[in-house]
């Protein structure tokens, strides 16, 4: 009777640390993207995105949304530079703020940022609200064009691996 006790005992504490496990790892408040998009050699930008942020029950990204963009590393001006984030898997846009120059290209799959003078050390992007249709599996691309650099146009991809 006191070894069938003990075993249950034994049982019962495993179970409830295994359920104390899984109740942290629900209550985290969003997916750690490990996908991180670096500018080749060269390329005077770095790209900024979203390393952790929460969504609500119905996939909603919570804070007024993702912030995408490209930060200079020089002091060189660049001309006519789009910087364009496309919907690859689950994710859909909504309204963009946009942060040193002027959204050219909304939809629900595709935004697009524009500025005429990209000068030294300045910041270009946006903040869109954002829907994740399946909350663990989403991604986007980045686009980025302009004259007087050595920028590939296709940039890397964003989203959990």
């Amino acid at each position: 009777m006191r070894t069938s006790a003990a075993v249950l005992a034994t049982a019962g504490a495993l179970t409830a640390a295994q359920l104390g496990l899984a109740g942290s790892a629900s209550a985290a408040s969003g997916p750690t993207v490990k996908s991180a998009p670096r500018a080749a050699n060269g390329c005077p930008i770095d790209i900024v995105y979203p390393k952790r942020f929460s969504y609500d029950r119905y996939g909603n990204v919570t804070n007024g949304g993702l912030y995408f963009g490209i930060k200079s590393k020089t002091t060189k001006s660049i001309k006519k530079v789009t910087f364009t984030v496309t919907n690859t898997k689950n994710v859909r846009f909504r309204t963009a703020k946009p942060t040193g120059g002027k959204i050219t290209h909304r939809t629900t799959k595709t935004v697009s940022v524009y500025d005429k003078t990209f000068k030294g050390k300045q910041k270009l992007g946006f903040k869109v609200q954002t829907r994740l249709l399946n909350t663990r599996s989403f991604g986007v691309k980045f686009t980025l064009r302009g004259t007087g650099w050595n920028c590939a146009v296709n940039q890397g991809t964003w989203g959990p691996r």
